[in-house]
């Protein structure tokens, strides 16, 4: 039986592509599951896994939630905004205390890069990593990557755009890292002021020109413009930006071939892309919001090493 190489998932940098497929095919048969009339399987009984949110996420949460709900793990929400960080406490405080309930499984979303790993080497439980500042957010490059594979089959030889703020993206960093261990091309597409300096050292090819970038692709994933990260002005509006940068119906019709359109979420309507594409038959976004569940399932069961049958 295969085993998953490492006792975190702290990136997808750390992952090989063996660690990547056999999350798939556990994700493939906990699809299947999701699916029947009675979606709860008893894999994670008796585990228990606290969910420590130091950033607001509702959709990366509530995928992580129902996924463990769906696996009949214990949980414990934490919420750090309502909790005694803000009162001073520091992080290895917070988690100890949490620990000292016996948990086994952390799930952490961090505004600081390299929080996971800073915690990984502090306590025992499995941690995952939901999402470090501008840093990984690994869960969400596994289900881009599973997504492409269930629409077109493979994601070997493939030509992937990300489109948008590359600079301030986790998304961007951990789907790269998953793509190119998958035998994916990928390019990043955007203003180049939101375009990190020195990013063809990781193998991607660079394009300021939409258009350019959609002719040459299979798949565009559309990243968010992230408002709430930027601490200058990147571009002179988004209105400017919406016209260089926005997918809409006009500009996907005058491509001659069909592709694939993603978006990480939550969606900036009519922003990086309008509503008449991101509802269209080449949307599968509301598929990765399916295999989500289904993948954060694999992660979880796979590093609990349950290895026995689902």
């Amino acid at each position: 039986m295969k085993k998953f190489s490492q006792r975190h998932l702290l990136g997808i940098k750390e992952l090989n592509a063996d660690d990547i497929n056999l999350v798939f095919e556990t994700a493939d048969n906990f699809k299947s599951i999701i699916n029947r009339p009675i979606k709860k399987v008893p894999s994670l009984r008796d585990v228990t896994i606290a969910n420590i949110f130091f950033e607001n996420s509702t959709r990366t949460r509530i995928s992580f939630e129902l996924a463990q709900k769906r696996l009949s793990a214990d949980i414990v929400n934490f919420s750090a905004s309502s909790s005694s960080v803000s009162k001073g406490e520091t992080l290895i405080d917070t988690v100890n205390n949490i620990l000292a309930m016996k948990v086994d499984m952390v799930v952490m979303r961090h505004p600081a890069p390299g929080a996971c790993v800073f915690l990984s080497k502090h306590i025992k439980a499995n941690i995952i990593n939901a999402g470090d500042g501008t840093h990984e957010h690994p869960t969400q490059a596994l289900l881009d990557a599973f997504s492409i594979r269930e629409k077109l089959g493979t994601v070997k030889g493939k030509k992937v755009v990300i489109v948008g703020d590359i600079t301030h993206s986790r998304v961007a960093l951990s789907n790269i890292f998953c793509l190119q261990k998958l035998g994916a091309e990928v390019m990043v597409c955007g203003p180049s002021t939101l375009i990190p300096k020195h990013i063809e050292s990781l193998g991607v090819k660079v394009e300021t020109n939409l258009m350019k970038a959609l002719a040459w692709c299979d798949v565009a994933n559309m990243l968010r413009i992230q408002l709430e990260r930027q601490d200058l002005k990147y571009f002179p509006s988004l209105r400017e930006y919406s016209m260089l940068y926005g997918l809409d119906k006009e500009r996907l019709d005058s491509l001659n071939k069909e592709i694939v359109i993603m978006h990480p979420g939550p969606i900036n309507r009519g922003v990086e892309i309008t509503s008449d594409v991101a509802d269209s038959k080449h949307s599968i976004i509301l598929d990765q919001v399916e295999n989500g569940v289904a993948v954060r399932m694999a992660v979880m069961f796979l590093l609990a090493g349950q290895q026995g049958s689902l």
